[in-house]
């Protein structure tokens, strides 16, 4: 699932590592490049194994310090929230961003905002 792609993310930056590999799915492969555009990770590449496919991810550091500090799970397996565009608010007075899943793809909430789209609110992330 997506959250154990964002609990790596922060515990690599934390531990100062340059990256990480992690197993490929769709869904993380569109969040991990949703980060990249808004400057979270530096890159994120597809790697392809014996049968299975990798994906390898480049965390993002700013002033010497990870560009990620930490994120909240919104939307859980028990539980799904999902948010019209009218609904869509700023995360952390702007300091942060939201990624939810929309019919256009996976998107922060600033891109979904100029879409007119809302979706299923994944996780708010700074």
């Amino acid at each position: 699932m997506h959250y154990d792609l964002l609990a790596k993310i922060k515990n690599a930056g934390m531990a100062r590592k340059e990256g990480f590999v992690t197993r490929y799915s769709g869904l993380n492969h569109a969040i991990a490049q949703a980060l990249v555009r808004t400057g979270y990770l530096k890159s994120v590449a597809v790697k392809s194994g014996s049968s299975k496919s990798f994906l390898e991810v480049k965390i993002a550091y700013k002033a010497g310090r990870p560009a990620m500090h930490d994120f909240r799970i919104l939307s859980k397996p028990g539980r799904r929230l999902y948010s019209g565009v009218s609904q869509l608010s700023s995360v952390r007075q702007g300091y942060g961003i939201g990624v939810l899943t929309t019919p256009s793809g996976v998107m922060t909430t600033d891109e979904a905002r100029k879409e007119k789209v809302g979706g299923e609110y994944l996780f708010q992330i700074w």
